[in-house]
């Protein structure tokens, strides 16, 4: 017998057994050389079973075709004639390749065509024609082998717009049975999503001319799955995609990883890059489809410089500072300086997932490669755009990643390197760490109209496993890390010591409510001990519902969900309500309010000063576009609707207001306003063109609702965010004696206030103070309102204002 020599002359099949088993078993080769090498060789050993044969190529298909030969792969080959043969000398030839490779014990995938036939079976079946896309010659007549490539390539980019939605859905279905790659406890390598068809479709994208994937860290992650499945076939002795938990020690073994968490952590990260490529990809190809059916279609330049092949560019529209919507993707506006903006992260980030676009791989690249880092603590725009961000539901998923795919989230959180692609051996967990704290900040959103401070039930969400992977119990540890970054964050000493409870006693409820019993007075003081207050108790409960619901479907069930209700309900009553003053004491009017006040009684008009309010320490750009708003205007009806209207106009954002009344010797009185405001996008309104608009409302000249409303539809019905939960407005039941208080809880959108000021006018009642806080998207306000008399309102009408008020905002 033969042997295989080095110059690459054929050998019979014992010579090849021997070689492959030396190859797989004993060479130093490892990853895609030892793949090469082993299609090297089975190319030598086919090649010589075919012979010399005329008027027929051997081809090599599929992952064989590619030159990535995994240890037990399928042999995909087709044998190609010119028809010329009869067919007993056709199956003679075929014989002489087929019965070698099955008497080796090898899996082979082959058919016999002309290259007419390999052409229609290609047209009546995807697969065949992805696997002729990497046909590869072996042996025999090359021209047979180039004319079917040639012909499969030029259909391939001729019928791309019919064929790629094909491609897609097959890939859609895939996931559907298969589920997520980087998410799944036995992972299929091949078939889930992000694994490596996916990874074979991108290339058949590609090769349509249509669309490209983005290459950064693609090939790297696809090598990465297919040294995975060569492992997975060497300890296994099987031809298996599927990574069972009994043999993740032996292929992390054979891999020289420490451990099967170790393994299963490089697995999805590579599968997250699939993942997000194919995203994009298919973003892009869904883009170029439409844009060549005529929807939506560029505007054709009459004349000047024009754009690119003489058509504009599709319309630009504003979102945030610096960011702005393209043709269905949130990118940076072309004044943007990520370099000299470090919130510009963030901020795209948030205005993306508010408006539910996704943002542009090459805006996130950008801000990867130019945006600095934040100055210590941060801007409150950067934790406010961080917040809505989290609040914005199901859109932030999308966002979230993009940010991850260019190491953006570990650069603003560094922590959570430790639990990013982080596996959980809990069968009831259906997501890694990282994507588990994300869903259960969308959770918690959904609870965000229940809760008196909605940014810190997300930030608790985001934050409350970031212990894991650490020593230690991961809620102690959390507790820890959570002080920190909360520190880091800006967030004032009380509210770090909230979101600190909330993280280190977010299995509490749960435990405490499923384990012990409820009529056990012992059982409630756990719970009071631990949590200081009614509104911590609050967050927390919102937390314990968000976190299971997160997790999967049996970790949350009707049970659990009411003796966690009434473990709450037991330890409130314990806890006693007003144990913190609903609002802090206001300071006394300083003196230059007090004359501003008085100017505004003698002019018998506004008076303001408008002051440009950097948002943190070392905040500069956009974030300087902060500025304080201190208004005083004569005692009359209407100055809540029509100064919030009148800014909103001047698309200037509320972060914060306060209304009160003030006593002038001598006159009637004024109302003093104090706003803490930032401009959506573009610079500041003059102080003197904003008091002539105030002026102008007041007296009734300007049309404020009007013009919002000419606004809303001209830019609102292009925004796609995601619906918003619908408002809650209720008559607080610990108020004061003299003035009912009004809490609204909604989502925040231009004129938002101006409406609720429009209908606490509309329904006849005086506004005598107001307390407004916008947190990230959420607004959480009080109104202390009185009837005409200057009296608390009555039970049935306060209850009626109530809801005309949030009537009018879900209109």
């Amino acid at each position: 017998m033969t042997q295989l020599t080095t110059d690459g002359s054929t050998a019979e099949s014992g010579g090849y057994a021997a070689a492959r088993l030396h190859l797989l078993h004993r060479d130093t080769l490892t990853g895609p050389p030892r793949r090469a090498a082993l299609a090297r060789l089975t190319d030598q050993w086919l090649g010589g079973l075919l012979g010399h044969s005329r008027g027929v190529a051997l081809v090599a298909v599929g992952g064989y075709g590619r030159g990535e030969l995994s240890p037990r792969s399928d042999l995909d080959v087709l044998l190609l004639h010119d028809g010329s043969a009869g067919p007993g000398e056709l199956g003679a030839v075929a014989d002489r390749v087929w019965y070698p490779v099955w008497d080796m014990g090898l899996a082979l995938d082959h058919s016999v065509r002309t290259p007419l036939e390999a052409r229609k079976a290609a047209a009546g079946d995807l697969r065949v024609h992805l696997g002729l896309l990497d046909a590869r010659h072996l042996a025999g007549d090359a021209r047979l082998t180039s004319a079917v490539r040639a012909t499969a390539y030029a259909d391939w980019r001729a019928q791309a717009p019919a064929r790629l939605p094909e491609l897609r859905e097959l890939g859609e279905e895939r996931a559907r049975v298969q589920g997520e790659l980087r998410f799944l406890l036995e992972p299929d390598l091949k078939e889930a999503r992000g694994g490596l068809r996916d990874a074979t479709a991108l290339r058949a994208v590609a090769a349509s001319w249509l669309a490209d994937a983005p290459r950064s860290g693609l090939a790297r992650a696809r090598a990465h799955l297919l040294d995975v499945r060569d492992a997975l076939h060497l300890t296994t002795g099987r031809a298996t995609d599927r990574l069972s938990l009994q043999e993740q020690d032996q292929v992390a073994a054979a891999l020289g990883l420490p451990d099967a968490d170790a393994l299963l952590h490089g697995v999805y990260e590579a599968a997250r890059t699939v993942s997000y490529a194919a995203d994009i990809t298919w973003r892009e190809v869904g883009r170029i489809l439409r844009a060549r059916s005529g929807r939506p279609r560029l505007r054709r330049i009459l004349g000047g410089r024009g754009g690119r092949g003489g058509f504009a560019e599709p319309e630009r529209l504003p979102l945030a500072e610096g960011v702005v919507e393209q043709d269905g993707e949130a990118v940076l506006a072309r004044t943007a300086r990520p370099e000299h903006d470090p919130v510009l992260p963030l901020r795209a980030a948030a205005a993306a997932a508010q408006a539910g676009l996704p943002l542009a791989p090459h805006a996130v690249r950008r801000l990867a490669d130019r945006a600095g880092p934040l100055p210590l603590p941060w801007p409150a725009e950067a934790r406010e755009a961080l917040v809505t961000l989290l609040g914005a539901g199901e859109a932030a998923v999308p966002v979230w990643e993009a940010l991850e795919a260019d190491g953006l989230v570990s650069r603003l959180l560094p922590e959570w390197e430790t639990v990013r692609c982080r596996p959980q051996r809990n069968p009831v967990h259906r997501w890694t760490v990282d994507r588990h704290l994300v869903e259960t900040a969308v959770r918690a959103g959904e609870s965000a109209r229940d809760v008196g401070r909605p940014d810190l039930l997300l930030l608790a969400a985001l934050l409350h496993d970031m212990g894991k992977g650490r020593p230690g119990d991961h809620a102690v540890t959390g507790e820890a890390l959570a002080r920190d970054i909360a520190t880091r964050l800006g967030l004032g000493p009380a509210d770090v010591d909230t979101l600190a409870v909330l993280v280190r006693h977010h299995l509490l409820l749960v435990d405490t409510a499923t384990r012990r019993d409820l009529d056990d007075p012992a059982t409630v003081r756990t719970v009071t001990d631990a949590v200081p207050d009614t509104g911590t108790l609050e967050l927390l409960h919102a937390l314990t519902v968000a976190d299971a619901r997160a997790t999967g479907p049996a970790a949350w069930s009707p049970w659990r969900a009411s003796l966690v209700a009434e473990l709450v309900r037991r330890a409130a009553a314990a806890l006693g309500s007003g144990t913190q003053p609903r609002r802090p004491e206001r300071p006394e009017p300083t003196d230059g309010q007090r004359r501003l006040a008085a100017e505004a009684c003698r002019t018998g008009g506004p008076a303001l000063t408008l002051r440009p309010r950097p948002e943190g320490p070392g905040a500069e750009g956009a974030a300087a576009l902060g500025a304080e708003l201190l208004l005083a205007v004569p005692r009359q009806p209407g100055v809540l609707p029509a100064v919030a209207g009148v800014l909103a106009l001047h698309r200037l954002t509320v972060r914060a207001a306060d209304l009160r009344a003030l006593d002038v010797p001598g006159e009637a009185g004024a109302l003093l306003l104090e706003w803490r405001v930032a401009a959506e996008y573009g610079s500041l309104p003059e102080a003197a063109r904003l008091r002539a608009d105030l002026v102008r409302a007041l007296e009734g000249t300007l049309d404020v609702a009007a013009r919002l409303a000419e606004r809303e539809a001209a830019y609102g019905g292009r925004r796609r965010g995601r619906p918003a939960p619908p408002p809650r407005v209720t008559v607080a039941a610990d108020g004061p004696a003299d003035a009912t208080v009004l809490e609204v809880r909604a989502q925040d959108a231009p004129g938002l206030l101006h409406r609720i000021g429009r209908a606490l006018e509309d329904a006849g009642v005086w506004v005598r103070s107001a307390h407004v806080s916008t947190l990230g998207a959420s607004v959480v306000d009080a109104f202390y309102v009185t009837d005409v008399a200057g009296g608390p309102l009555e039970g049935e009408r306060a209850v009626a204002v109530a809801r005309a008020v949030e009537g009018a905002l879900g209109a």
